[in-house]
């Protein structure tokens, strides 16, 4: 079975990594940028709101049209592609959430 990536899956991840360097809340000051990565191409995105603006929490709305597989009726960004996974860009490197959640402050 697909898994459909979207905003529930964004919160879904949010609830299992909650009190982790695995959500943006938590790692946002220790210089952790919420970022996107296509597994399928390599590319990294970091998170922007719709206008390109970066955002510090992961949206779903300022991703590249080619991640993109439906918008509603309103333009929002409602599915994308399953290759796309959610972490961090943090001194010059993708984590994943997973990865970030590990992290411990030194």
């Amino acid at each position: 079975m697909s898994h459909l990536f979207n905003d529930d899956w964004l919160l879904n991840e949010n609830i299992a990594y909650a009190g982790t360097f695995g959500v943006s809340q938590n790692n946002g000051l220790a210089g952790f940028l919420p970022a996107f990565h296509d597994t399928q191409t390599g590319r990294i995105e970091l998170s922007r709101f719709a206008d390109g603006t970066p955002s510090p929490i992961h949206l779903l709305d300022g991703l590249p049209d080619d991640w993109i597989i439906h918008k509603s009726a309103q333009g929002h960004v409602t599915a994308i592609k399953q290759s796309v996974v959610a972490g961090f860009l943090f001194n010059g490197s993708f984590l994943t959430r997973e990865q970030a959640a590990r992290y411990r402050v030194h």
